[in-house]
């Protein structure tokens, strides 16, 4: 692949040019690569039947991965009180629960959850403009600062990723080399594409910005201490520990192994976090009923519309918010690194979510989203049927 074109796709963890449409139709059912299935079956015949039933609507979109270039695929979805996950590879044993993938930018809501709190908690206000540390300078243009409501809605401003970033960057790594003191750099050469609040622009450095400024350089340790702890998803972490090393499937770029991402400055975008379908239907369990969270504040606010890009997409803090053609809403989020796809949606109308993990990275093409993108958002519409 180009190295420029792949660093530019980098920006591609979600957009409005990814979001439903086309993006809602489903293709035919091909058979390819071993699945298995994870759940826990009870007694009762209502369960097993709930569960045979996730179980048949669930493997057609598993071989649909496959067939469309994943070596491996696991998907998780919730419709009430049943959960279901399963898992297909192309060869060797399939994906299960707590397999380990890179999440991508779907750990922008992590952040924005962590936002949420500390507003829940008195502790910050949405209109508070975003300060750095001296040595850091906040990009201005027009007389309205950049403040954390437009960090969190993509609203800033500012472009997808700092302007030093790219030259020296590995292609298959390419946070890892960047520093605080090249953000420091970064930051005093930026410029503003428009004024903040003005424009959605999706923004991997805006979201790298308010994680710091939530925790300046200690954000992976608060992200734990606000959002994973609590929400008790221990396998959410920028941190491999030698039990998730076990478990992790390996990231794929057109086919060949690539290594995984590694970060330390834009943490709050998502970019080097890892996760397992376990632990993001918890989350998402969350999200559906969050009266049942001890972070029900928190995720109420995230879920709450902030910013209307047009009449089908809103922004809250984090989440994207669309409407459907058939008028359904669905709030979702996806993400990519070097060599992982996953997309994260929801409906809290129907009880319904459903998240895909792939280990290889993919782009949009030719307008249509990605293959996890509509993968998802189908499946959850199929499931918004029943």
């Amino acid at each position: 692949m180009n190295r420029r074109k792949f660093l530019g796709s980098m920006t591609a963890g979600a957009g409005v040019s990814l979001i439903p449409g086309s993006a809602l139709a489903a293709g035919n059912t091909t058979t390819a690569g071993n699945t298995t299935a994870a759940g826990n079956a009870t007694a009762t015949s209502n369960t097993r039947t709930a569960r045979g039933d996730l179980a048949a609507r669930v493997r057609p979109y598993l071989d649909r991965a496959l067939t469309a270039g994943s070596p491996s695929v696991v998907c998780g979805v919730i419709r009430g009180t049943h959960r279901y996950t399963a898992g297909a590879a192309q060869d060797g044993p399939a994906p299960g629960g707590r397999t380990v993938f890179q999440l991508g930018s779907i750990g922008k809501t992590l952040t924005a959850t962590a936002l949420a709190r500390a507003v829940s908690a008195g502790r910050a206000r949405l209109d508070t403009p975003l300060v750095l540390p001296p040595g850091f300078p906040v990009p201005r243009k027009g007389p309205r600062r950049i403040t954390l409501a437009d960090l969190a809605t993509h609203s800033s401003g500012l472009p997808s990723l700092p302007p030093n970033l790219l030259a020296e960057a590995d292609p298959y790594n390419p946070y890892a080399h960047y520093t605080l003191d090249d953000l420091a750099t970064g930051l005093a050469g930026t410029t503003l594409s428009t004024e903040p609040g003005s424009t959605y622009h999706y923004s991997n450095l805006g979201f790298g910005l308010l994680g710091q400024w939530l925790a300046f350089d200690d954000v992976d340790a608060m992200l734990r201490r606000a959002v994973t702890a609590p929400l008790r998803l221990r396998d959410t972490t920028t941190t491999l520990r030698p039990d998730m090393a076990s478990r992790k499937a390996v990231g794929h770029l057109a086919g060949e192994p690539v290594p995984d991402w590694k970060d330390h400055v834009h943490t709050g975008a998502g970019t080097s976090i890892y996760s397992t379908a376990d632990d993001m239907l918890r989350y998402l369990d969350a999200q559906l009923r969050p009266e049942h969270s001890p972070l029900r504040d928190a995720i109420e606010l995230t879920q709450r519309p902030r910013f209307t890009v047009d009449p089908s997409l809103r922004l809250g803090l984090g989440w994207h918010l669309s409407t459907l053609p058939d008028g359904r809403s669905m709030t979702w989020h996806n993400g990519s690194t070097g060599g992982f796809s996953t997309c994260a949606a929801f409906s809290r109308k129907s009880g319904t979510a459903v998240v895909m993990m792939t280990n290889t990275f993919g782009e949009a093409t030719d307008g249509e989203p990605r293959p996890v993108d509509a993968l998802t958002f189908a499946l959850l519409a199929e499931l918004d049927e029943v």
